[in-house]
C-alpha cells in the first residue's frame, strides 16, 4: 500500500466512525425509508465495518462496502470533493483539501 492509500484509509475509517463530524454522510431513499432501530443498526455496522477483502478494497483506501442486514445487501462508500463539493479533491489525502462524502445505500439504489 502505497503511504498516500495508508493516510486515505485512516482518514475513510475516521469518516466512517465519526460519521457526521468527519464526514458527511448522504442516506438513500431506499435507507432512509426502513425503521429508525433499523437505520441506526446499518449506521452502526458501517461505522465499525472491517470486513475488507481485495476484492472490495483493491487499492487500500476502505472506500466502500457490502454487507447484509435482514434482507437488505446495503452498500457504502466515500467519495472526495473539494471544500465547496463542486468537484473532487485534488488530493484525498489531505484533509485540509478534501471533505469526505459517505453514501450508504441499499445495493439496489447502486
Amino acid at each position: 500500500m502505497s503511504n498516500n492509500a495508508h493516510i486515505i484509509a485512516k482518514l475513510n475509517d475516521l469518516a466512517r466512525s465519526a460519521m457526521g463530524i468527519a464526514s458527511r454522510v448522504f442516506v438513500t431513499d431506499g435507507v432512509g425509508s426502513l425503521p429508525p432501530e433499523d437505520l441506526s443498526d446499518i449506521r452502526q455496522k458501517v461505522e465499525t465495518f472491517n470486513d475488507f477483502t481485495d476484492d472490495n478494497n483493491p487499492y487500500g483506501e476502505r472506500d466502500f462496502g457490502a454487507f447484509h442486514y435482514g434482507e437488505h445487501h446495503i452498500f457504502w462508500k466515500i467519495d472526495y470533493y473539494n471544500k465547496t463539493l463542486d468537484a473532487g479533491s485534488e488530493d484525498p489525502a489531505d484533509p485540509a483539501l478534501t471533505t469526505r462524502v459517505l453514501t450508504i445505500m441499499l445495493a439496489s439504489e447502486y
